[in-house]
């Protein structure tokens, strides 16, 4: 694989190790996370290694999400990282503009991806809050719930953002798992 650039929470397939995700990166390794060998650090360029395309999904990956999810929100909390988040490729390098009705005014432009970074951003600072609403001592588990419920309504209001996203899976989902395209 030459690939340099992927991020923690990425799943792959290693031909000796078999499936994991990537929990660590260092300059010229991953510190992979395997499913029935542990932690491993393998170079980047490791000829063995292949990235997990979702439609590739095996059943004995898929049994496995939760556990990954479980450990991402670990990882994020307590690790300081960043997951690496691709732009669509119809948006890249685009502009968003903002025109107001009254042309006398003077509109503003927006690079695409700059826009995607905050919108990025702002879905990582909603992750981070809800991890701390659920580790919070002092919150009973109503305020919790009630807390978690209202979060995903803010999630909601943002699934128009989802036609941003490159990966269906880091898109935003409200209530009821709906979203907009």
């Amino acid at each position: 694989m030459d690939q340099l650039n992927l991020g923690i929470g990425t799943r792959l397939q290693h031909r000796q190790h078999g499936p994991g995700v990537i929990v660590g990166i260092r300059y010229a390794t991953y510190l992979i996370s395997f499913i029935h060998h542990g932690i491993k650090e393998i170079d980047k360029n490791d000829s063995s290694l292949e990235e997990i395309i979702p439609e590739n999904v095996t059943e004995e990956i898929e049994t496995n999400s939760e556990v990954e999810a479980s450990l991402l929100k670990v990882l994020r909390l307590w690790g300081g990282f960043q997951e690496i988040v691709p732009l669509g490729d119809r948006w890249k390098n685009g502009l968003m503009i903002l025109q107001p009705a009254d042309k006398t005014q003077k509109g503003k432009e927006v690079p695409i991806d700059v826009f995607f970074h905050k919108i990025v951003m702002l879905r990582d600072r909603l992750r981070v809050l809800e991890q701390q609403i659920n580790a919070h001592k002092v919150l009973s588990d109503e305020d919790k719930v009630n807390l978690q419920q209202y979060i995903t309504r803010i999630y909601g209001s943002l699934t128009t953002f989802n036609v941003l996203f490159r990966n269906k899976e880091q898109w935003f989902i409200g209530e009821k798992g709906a979203t907009t395209d």
